[in-house]
């Protein structure tokens, strides 16, 4: 990987992360580093998300599958259609950088569920077959090397010298991909959670999120040659004539699989669970006006659907909040 490619992953890798405030100091001290670092890379930008700034809102329905009521008690899977908010995205904290930019690599998909009952289900996906670090502060240190690697940087520099101690760090960087459009991209819960049933029986788990008109990934060139904001219009466009779907997979983890390590991916040979049919039928009106308002917090979730012990998810619940609160003011 030659210097400019792994400056340009890592900033494309550049993922929000999070955590209650009930949390201890250091926990917050670590997030408000984290969107620190961020801001040192991006910019300033009011009113935007410190990372994922470039996106495009649009809404439809979740169906779940029958089996997704065998494994949660959670009323979104309780059988009816529930409708869906949903939010695609460009990586790093620049609202302008072209959809087709290397830079713009890993893209993201986040949903919120909104059952008649009110319990609000969030699930925040990316592009990223893994994620590069498995803890807050371990992120932290990726996007403070950036800031020291500049060209002027002694080598080995910064960021070199944290991949080299995080070798899966580059390996989960080279998944990302370009597609076609936002609709035919798989995008990947790099954190495990936890279905519940109605007897309490527990199983671990991971998001993958499928297109069903299946994945189409532009070459370089390809990706070059398009207008600046493809993506974030090409969606709009295609939901105007037919509606896009993805199917919702739930990957399940069998005893030895870490739940607390997102760098390590499961095994392809795992049990995936038709959970539903995500199906997205309009673009909002206004997209900037509804993606400020909107928060989706990877820890807002519906009884029968748990946490793990991965500490990326408080991690990013933590920034994400801190990044919400800027961007409001």
């Amino acid at each position: 990987m030659t210097r400019t490619t792994l400056r340009r992953a890592l900033l494309g890798a550049a993922m929000m992360l999070a955590a209650p405030a009930a949390l201890a100091q250091e926990a917050s001290s670590t997030a408000e580093q984290t969107i620190a670092a961020m801001t040192r890379i991006f910019g300033e930008h009011p009113g935007k998300r410190s990372n994922h700034a470039k996106g495009v809102v649009v809404e439809g329905r979740f169906t779940p599958s029958k089996e997704a009521a065998t494994l949660s008690k959670a009323s979104v899977f309780a059988g009816a259609a529930v409708p869906v908010t949903v939010r695609f995205s460009d990586a790093t904290g620049l609202p302008q950088i072209p959809d087709g930019a290397p830079e713009a690599n890993p893209h993201g998909l986040s949903i919120k569920f909104k059952p008649a009952d009110g319990a609000e289900m969030d699930v925040v996906t990316n592009s990223l077959k893994f994620f590069p670090v498995a803890t807050g502060e371990e992120f932290r240190d990726l996007l403070v090397a950036i800031t020291k690697s500049g060209p002027d940087a002694q080598k080995p520099t910064p960021v070199e010298q944290f991949m080299a101690a995080h070798p899966n760090a580059p390996k989960a960087l080279a998944t990302a991909r370009t597609p076609s459009s936002f609709g035919r991209q798989t995008y990947n819960g790099v954190n495990a959670f936890v279905l519940v049933d109605a007897a309490g029986k527990r199983n671990a788990f991971r998001y993958r999120i499928v297109p069903v008109a299946g994945e189409e990934i532009l070459s370089a060139d390809e990706a070059k040659a398009k207008g600046p904001n493809y993506l974030v219009e090409e969606m709009p466009a295609r939901l105007a004539k037919s509606p896009v779907a993805f199917r919702v997979e739930a990957q399940i983890a069998q005893p030895g699989d870490s739940t607390k390590d997102s760098t390590i991916p499961w095994p392809e040979d795992r049990r995936f669970v038709d959970l539903g049919t995500l199906t997205l039928t309009k673009a909002v009106p206004d997209s900037e006006t509804a993606e400020k308002a909107l928060l989706f917090m990877p820890n807002n979730l519906p009884d029968g659907v748990e946490v793990s012990d991965d500490p990326l998810i408080d991690a990013r619940v933590q920034a994400y909040a801190i990044s919400f609160g800027r961007r409001s003011q």
